[in-house]
């Protein structure tokens, strides 16, 4: 008797421990085949968190290609740049939320020097060069990987750079890992590892308008940015060197500001980008080092990262692109916070380092958080 009390109750906890874990299990990925490119696959790759909100990956460009999430009244809009087909993303801009590197940003003249060796590289912006070239990791198929045992949906992207690919010294190792949360957050995860001492910036270049894609600009969207100063730039977007404090200019965002409250005024680096195009330099005091807030729909977004800045973009080169839906993303009509490095750090030696060895490995956390208030 004592034994047969004994198998009831192990089968009993079995069943518990059986529905717990049941409870905590979250949607499967969906996969599916969404074009070919230079005979690799593409696919689309749907996330779905507790609450039903969806975050849509492909493995082109290893991108963020659809972001729904509610406002507060409880609507659901897609809330980033990207397209319905993958022709039309092949046409569109290829920039739309992918992972950009080699060297995410710019690079004066498409040109540094490591250990006394001058590398060079393709120019695609003006005489500079910009994410990795033309042909960077926006533009090549990743590795997909859907892993098991994961508390919530999150898929694995991986690529090998080769040795001197795009000018760039090593042959690279590349994992992006996104995971979406029960708590409508998109957490991006970096590893990286190199063959040879190279350099390197890696970002995410997602545009969002919390209003909804292709619903408008974004210039009411409110932004707190906690940075002291920003990298002030030539006339080409390229670091003067000046790490400039944004106390008493267009550029102070420790407190909120609309986008387009200061975004015309008659200010240098307002005149060189075209409104905001710059790094911002965290002070890392806090978890959250950035805020977005669109008071009509009420949606908000939290930007959390260990990078030492963060580009803010306000799509000032947007012009008449079609997409999902049909619906135009024009002029000021997304933002970018793209975490990461200064731009054309390797020609700086007093900006942080971009240098990364051979028997290290490069981890990075960056979080988009999404709620109402």
């Amino acid at each position: 008797m004592k034994k047969l009390n004994l198998l009831l109750i192990l089968l009993s906890l079995v069943v518990i421990f059986s529905g717990c874990n049941q409870s905590k299990k979250h949607a499967p990925v969906k996969k599916e085949l969404y074009g070919t490119y230079k005979g690799g696959e593409v696919y689309l790759l749907t996330l779905t968190n507790k609450a039903g909100n969806l975050l849509k990956l492909t493995n082109f460009g290893a991108r963020i290609t659809w972001l729904e999430v509610p406002d507060k009244e409880g609507n659901k809009d897609n809330i980033t740049f990207g397209f319905d087909t993958f022709d039309e993303m092949i046409a569109g801009d290829r920039y739309f939320g992918a992972v950009v590197g080699r060297y995410a940003n710019r690079i004066a003249k498409g040109k540094f020097t490591l250990d006394g060796v001058e590398y060079t590289l393709p120019i695609n912006n003006g005489p500079n060069s910009l994410h990795g070239g033309p042909d960077g990791w926006h533009s090549v198929v990743w590795n997909t990987e859907i892993p098991e045992k994961t508390e919530f949906s999150t898929v694995k992207f991986t690529y090998m750079s080769p040795d001197m690919e795009a000018g760039y010294p090593g042959n690279m190792n590349v994992e992006a890992t996104y995971t979406w949360t029960d708590n409508n957050e998109i957490i991006i995860d970096y590893a990286v590892t190199t063959g040879k001492k190279t350099v390197f910036n890696i970002t995410n270049h997602a545009y969002f308008n919390l209003h909804g894609a292709g619903n408008g600009d974004i210039l009411d969207h409110q932004l707190v940015i906690k940075a002291s100063k920003f990298v002030a730039v030539d006339t080409f977007l390229i670091p003067t060197g000046e790490l400039r404090p944004v106390a008493g200019t267009p550029f102070d965002f420790t407190t909120p500001h609309t986008v387009g409250e200061r975004v015309g005024e008659n200010y240098d680096q307002i005149i060189l980008g075209k409104g905001y195009d710059h790094t911002f330099v965290f002070d890392n005091n806090e978890e959250v080092d950035a805020t977005v807030y669109e008071p009509v729909s009420g949606r908000f977004m939290e930007v959390i990262s260990d990078q030492p800045g963060v580009q803010f973009y306000c799509g000032n080169f947007l012009k008449g692109i079609i997409g999902h839906g049909g619906k135009p993303y024009n002029y000021r009509s997304g933002l970018c916070l793209e975490t990461g490095h200064y731009p054309d750090s390797p020609n700086h030696p007093d900006f942080p380092t971009t240098v990364l060895q051979p028997d290290e490995t490069f981890r990075s956390r960056t979080i988009y958080r999404f709620s109402v208030k």
